[in-house]
């Protein structure tokens, strides 16, 4: 089980989250809702880094993903178990193979089939799954039996290389996007180019498209340092490419 010191460093983006907490399928969410008019049967299910609701960059680019007419739902994966805001700052803080053991995996998707199966009952029929970090493996097992119909994910935990992507190929129809970096010891460099070897090429017909950040590490579309540029870019490139990715094809 992948873990990297990247998983648990970053930076405390500033501002005021704007959406609401609420409880779907007795799961505590944080729901981003657009301004605009928007699809009532389409639905971004945001699969959160370890720091889930605890960490206000999530709730803020949920809220970037309503301002470009999604509608938006970042359940709580951990049982309000999520690692602390503090973490950040404090190398060494949280035993992370101690809370790995706790949360890794199967726990996460019972969630989200809760929130899934209250979605549906309101009247969703099609569901986005973005995940980033550890989120990145319950949406890959979301798309395996093909419970969302979109997946997008950024530097991607505890996926098994090149097994999960083999699976993914042989058993999803969800369009894949992969947000990827430069220092990504949980996705590295081979990793990113098996994903292309598998899935790229035409040779996944629902769709796959990645990118490469140049300049960041793991972690830097939630918790990069947007005072430097390189970051900056990588932070708005990969949001970009995933509104792109969500407009096209959810």
């Amino acid at each position: 089980m992948s873990v990297c010191s990247h998983c648990v460093s970053g930076v405390r983006h500033e501002g005021s989250p704007e959406g609401q907490f609420t409880q779907i399928g007795g799961i505590e969410s944080y729901v981003a809702t657009p301004t605009v008019k928007y699809p009532k049967d389409k639905v971004v299910l945001y699969l959160s880094d370890g720091f889930g609701l605890k960490l206000q960059n999530n709730l803020l680019l949920a809220d970037d993903y309503a301002r470009n007419g999604f509608k938006v739902v970042v359940p709580d994966l951990f049982d309000g178990d999520a690692l602390p805001e503090d973490a950040l700052s404090t190398p060494g803080k949280v035993d992370i193979p101690a809370w790995l053991s706790k949360h890794s995996g199967e726990r996460e998707v019972e969630i989200c089939r809760k929130v899934l199966s209250a979605l549906k009952a309101e009247g969703v029929t099609k569901v986005a799954a973005i995940g980033f970090c550890h989120g990145g493996r319950p949406a890959f097992d979301l798309a395996f039996g093909n419970e969302v119909q979109v997946v997008a994910v950024s530097h991607p935990s505890l996926l098994q290389v090149p097994a999960d992507l083999e699976k993914y190929a042989a058993q999803s129809k969800a369009p894949l996007l992969v947000n990827s970096c430069e220092v990504d010891p949980v996705f590295p460099k081979e990793a990113q180019e098996k994903a292309d070897e598998i899935l790229g090429g035409g040779k996944f017909a629902p769709g796959y498209e990645r990118t490469y950040w140049e300049g960041c590490q793991h972690g830097f579309a939630v918790r990069g340092d947007i005072s430097n540029p390189k970051v900056k870019a990588g932070k708005e490139g990969a949001f970009k490419a995933t509104v792109e990715f969500l407009i096209k094809n959810l």
